[in-house]
């Protein structure tokens, strides 16, 4: 993979500009797609455990791949697929404080992080921690090294990153499935007829940020 990590492209100020919105954008199908296969597709749910940008592989033309399956576990549809805690500190789940058991709904928490992380161009943690009631602009969760983007894509971006704020919601079974995720994706309106300026809607983030 050409460009090596999502993480390494977002660090350096040269790719990171050149990684613009629509490519941002299909840089969150193509992960949500490869989540979608491993949970859903599979003979068995593959929870992949460490989804994080160091471990998001982009080519030249920034096609994302996820790579290192070294904490991947094959889950028991039948068990209780309870293990040691793993992963990256801030992508996370939050329920695997107090239990062992991994689900599914583990890699979706931390794809949500991963999709703010993307338009945010850094690590949303800090930034989510510090909002007083909990909700912002959209503009706000933007990369400053890029430009402002236009009404079409703002309102792609908008309904994505909701998608991306109910991932991280911090009751478990309140996250969609990847094939939920999927199916907001594909439905998503490229030409808003409300003339809502989405640069300037509110968005809620979950109180346990």
């Amino acid at each position: 993979m050409d460009r090596g990590s999502l993480a390494t492209s977002l660090n350096c100020a040269e790719t990171a500009v050149e990684m613009d919105w629509t490519r941002r954008l299909n840089i969150v199908r193509d992960v949500a797609h490869a989540l979608s296969y491993m949970h859903h597709g599979c003979f068995a749910p593959i929870v992949n455990r460490d989804i994080k940008s160091s471990n998001v592989l982009l080519d030249l033309e920034f096609k994302a791949c996820i790579s290192d399956f070294g904490l991947a576990k094959i889950l028991d549809v039948n068990g209780s697929n309870c293990t040691n805690l793993a992963g990256t500190k801030g992508y996370l789940a939050p329920e695997l404080a107090y239990t062992t058991r991994v689900t599914e709904k583990c890699d979706i928490y931390s794809f949500g992080v991963l999709v703010l992380e993307l338009f945010m161009g850094y690590h949303p943690g800090d930034f989510l921690s510090s909002i007083v009631d909990k909700t912002t602009l959209l503009r706000n969760l933007l990369d400053t090294r890029l430009p402002l983007t236009g009404a079409v894509i703002a309102s792609e971006i908008f309904q994505v990153i909701i998608v991306a704020v109910q991932c991280i919601e911090p009751d478990p079974s309140h996250r969609p499935t990847m094939q939920q995720v999927l199916k907001v994706f594909s439905t998503v309106e490229r030409s808003p007829t409300d003339h809502l300026d989405y640069l300037q809607t509110g968005i809620v983030i979950p109180a346990c940020w």
